[in-house]
């Protein structure tokens, strides 16, 4: 996995088995959203070190937001996948709001890269912010001012915010992170790699843990 860790990485506890994952990862992919979460549950029994690799997932979205349809999803299918959603998220103790529109992220992911640099606790904060701010509260997290609110939350200052957004590391690990993706042929998220092992979207959390188990020994 050397390709896709120039990130810097996020460690979460100590005191535990270590335990390396890797996460392609968009705060707008509700399915994400659910991998998020049942990753977060691995952290009760191992000390995690995530490297978060942020892909935009819809680079052409409009950051004001832009109606479900416009990404090829017509009404039924997209109730249906909701429906299977708003079960999952159900079994880990979540509520997804009904929305019915999409939005671009890379401003959140500009943000969240810049918070790694600030700490564990900046970063987190902001990272669930966001996740939950879209699919909890139904909030355009493409949106500036949205998100310039969230950060400020998370204890990143103007200045801070204002760097991520208009200086260039940011947007070069962005870049890093996409080639790495087509280096190791990623092409959905989220995409998950406990060790060694590679698993595909938001799988259920027996797998998550047997693949943690493996790759810990």
């Amino acid at each position: 996995m050397a390709s896709a860790e120039a990130s810097g990485d996020v460690t979460e506890g100590a005191g535990k088995p270590s335990l390396k994952v890797t996460v392609f990862s968009d705060y707008i992919c509700p399915f994400c959203y659910i991998g998020d979460l049942r990753l977060n549950r691995l952290r009760e029994q191992f000390d995690l070190r995530v490297n978060w690799c942020a892909i935009e997932i819809h680079p052409g979205t409009s950051p004001d937001g832009q109606p479900i349809e416009s990404l090829g999803y017509d009404s039924e299918r997209w109730q249906a996948m909701m429906a299977s959603l708003k079960d999952m998220a159900a079994q880990e103790g979540v509520l997804l709001k009904e929305h019915d529109f999409t939005t671009r992220s890379r401003s959140a992911l500009l943000l969240a890269e810049s918070a790694k640099l600030l700490g564990r606790d900046v970063f987190y904060h902001l990272h669930n912010a966001l996740f939950e701010a879209f699919f909890v509260e139904g909030r355009n997290i493409g949106d500036r001012m949205v998100l310039e609110e969230l950060a400020r939350n998370a204890g990143m200052t103007d200045s801070q915010i204002t760097a991520a957004w208009d200086e260039p590391e940011s947007g070069e690990k962005l870049a890093r992170y996409r080639q790495a993706a087509l280096d190791l042929g990623v092409n959905a998220t989220p995409t998950f790699f406990v060790g060694e092992q590679r698993l595909d979207g938001a799988v259920p959390y027996a797998q998550l843990l047997e693949a943690a188990h493996a790759a810990s020994k």
